[in-house]
């Protein structure tokens, strides 16, 4: 396997010996982890003993382990998530059976909540619980000087004013090539089950004149990019107000922002400036999850109907700020109808995005409580998505789960918006049984939900179309989104087939 873009970067031409090694397998290369570099700017008189190299989980696990032992290092931390479980497992085994007196310390949401009894725990020495960014630092003074430590340490929360502030950290290329996370604030004040944000216990604030200084320190390198991930960006208005002032005084051309926010709280000073946001600069993810009342209750998410719909309607309306709205399926006590429901709702609403996700049972999570009541199945390999419940059986959750990744190539790519609104109408009981028909169609037709080309995309929803007697109207809407240049942004006739390129030159004839 040749190396990918992630190891080519971590490589120099005479790799650094280390005595503490930070790394971790992130899902793409875009991706860096803000965890990792946490921890090295607070290992303090430990930093210039210390190096980042960072791979996807995707890559060779032999190459990897070469890379990481071209270092010579004496610590390892690994930074462990649901999406790097097994990868990294299968790692630190390679790790120890060629190097077993590197001291292999692990960490991250996906071990802190099981005291360290997990398999990849007892293959390596350490597993540190919780907010490790103090606690790493102390570990590895204690290993360097010959002391042992326990194999299972709970960390608590670090006072966030007593932490180095980790972007100074992110190099030329990450800010370059990379998205850049930042924290403004950490925890969040909602006890949604599902969410591991559940078991905080309140709001955490970094210093803000601090925080700013450092985004300005981003911005001069070259930074345009920046993701929070903040659980409620717009909790307090005034913090989130200075920061949208910070960035509306310094604005760019190149400067995209992501915040996640709640949906019902939307105040009149953060509305009064989300206009001045050009199109493109800004993003909201908007965590909606579902909008059957005892079902919100039942999981601890409680939301206010009617702000959630006048801010939809004031952000779709009056400001150019992209919407990714996310539902879960497969909540405790919602069934099929109850999800459709959700779907149409939100679809009327008009977000940019819909995203679609599964639900899964995160460690440590209290949505685990309802297993019983309402027969929880998951599955034990992450990332633990549930399987059938007392409302979904296995075929039908296997029918949503390809309905979510069909509704992410044909409707999320953004390619076929007049397309997908017409497929959308196709049903007379709602936009969610509309696009859920047609995914079962997909699947009984191709039996594919991923690498299906653009040219097959568009003959399936002509194939469809047919069916339905509006095969005429789909070809013509499948033309003009090409027109649009979503579907090729070159505006050109790559993967539209030929049999519709006289129709698309009538249409032009007449647009023009």
């Amino acid at each position: 396997m040749e190396p990918t873009e992630a190891s080519a970067n971590n490589r120099d031409a005479e790799p650094r010996t280390v005595d503490i090694l930070l790394s971790t397998l992130n899902a793409k290369f875009i991706h860096p982890s803000l965890g990792l570099r946490c921890l090295r700017a607070n290992l303090g008189e430990l930093r210039e003993r210390s190096s980042i190299v960072e791979f996807t989980f995707d890559q060779d696990p032999c190459l990897i382990a070469e890379e990481i032992l071209s270092h010579q290092p004496r610590i390892i931390g690994f930074g462990v998530y649901i999406w790097n479980l097994i990868e990294t497992e299968h790692l630190v085994s390679i790790l120890k059976d060629l190097a077993p007196d590197l001291h292999i310390v692990l960490g991250g949401p996906e071990l802190s909540h099981q005291g360290g009894t997990e398999s990849i725990c007892r293959l390596a020495d350490t597993t540190l619980g919780g907010e490790a960014d103090l606690v790493f630092a102390q570990v590895c003074r204690q290993l360097l000087s010959g002391e042992s430590v326990e194999p299972f340490i709970a960390c608590d929360p670090p006072d966030l004013e007593s932490l180095e502030l980790p972007y100074g950290e992110y190099t030329p290329a990450d800010l370059t090539h990379r998205l850049t996370y930042v924290e403004a604030s950490r925890g969040c004040p909602f006890r949604c089950e599902f969410c591991l944000s559940s078991m905080d216990k309140a709001v955490r604030e970094f210093p803000h004149d601090a925080f700013l200084q450092s985004l300005e320190r981003l911005l001069d390198q070259g930074c345009r990019t920046f993701k929070f991930v903040d659980r409620t960006f717009n909790l307090k208005a005034t913090k989130a107000v200075a920061i949208m002032d910070f960035f509306l005084d310094r604005w760019c051309d190149e400067l995209f922002l992501h915040f996640e926010m709640v949906p019902d709280r939307l105040p009149e000073e953060i509305r009064e400036r989300l206009p001045r946001f050009p199109k493109g600069g800004l993003q909201f993810e908007i965590g909606i999850q579902s909008f059957t009342p005892h079902v919100g209750e039942k999981i601890s998410r409680r939301m206010n109907l009617q702000k959630t719909t006048e801010n939809f309607h004031y952000l779709k309306s009056s400001t150019q700020v992209h919407t990714h709205a996310d539902l879960i399926i497969g909540l405790p006590g919602e069934n099929l109808q109850e999800i459709g429901s959700s779907f149409d709702q939100l679809w009327k609403l008009g977000p940019d995005e819909i995203q679609i996700g599964i639900l899964k049972r995160l460690k440590g999570t209290p949505i685990a409580r309802h297993d019983q009541e309402h027969r929880m199945v998951y599955s034990r390999r992450p990332p633990y998505e549930i399987l059938s419940n007392d409302r979904l059986d296995f075929t039908t959750l296997q029918e949503l789960k390809r309905f979510a990744r069909h509704f992410e190539i044909f409707a999320n790519s953004g390619r076929f918006p007049r397309s997908l609104q017409l497929l959308a109408e196709l049903e007379s009981s709602g936009s969610f049984q509309s696009l859920f028909a047609f995914s079962k169609w997909l699947w009984r037709s191709i039996q594919q939900v991923h690498a299906i080309r653009l040219s097959r995309q568009v003959e399936l929803l002509l194939e469809w179309a047919k069916l339905h007697g509006v095969h005429e109207t789909m070809a013509d809407a499948v033309c003009l989104d090409f027109l649009d240049g979503k579907a090729n942004p070159e505006k050109g006739r790559k993967g539209l087939p030929h049999h519709l390129h006289q129709r698309m030159d009538r249409l032009q004839r007449t647009a023009s």
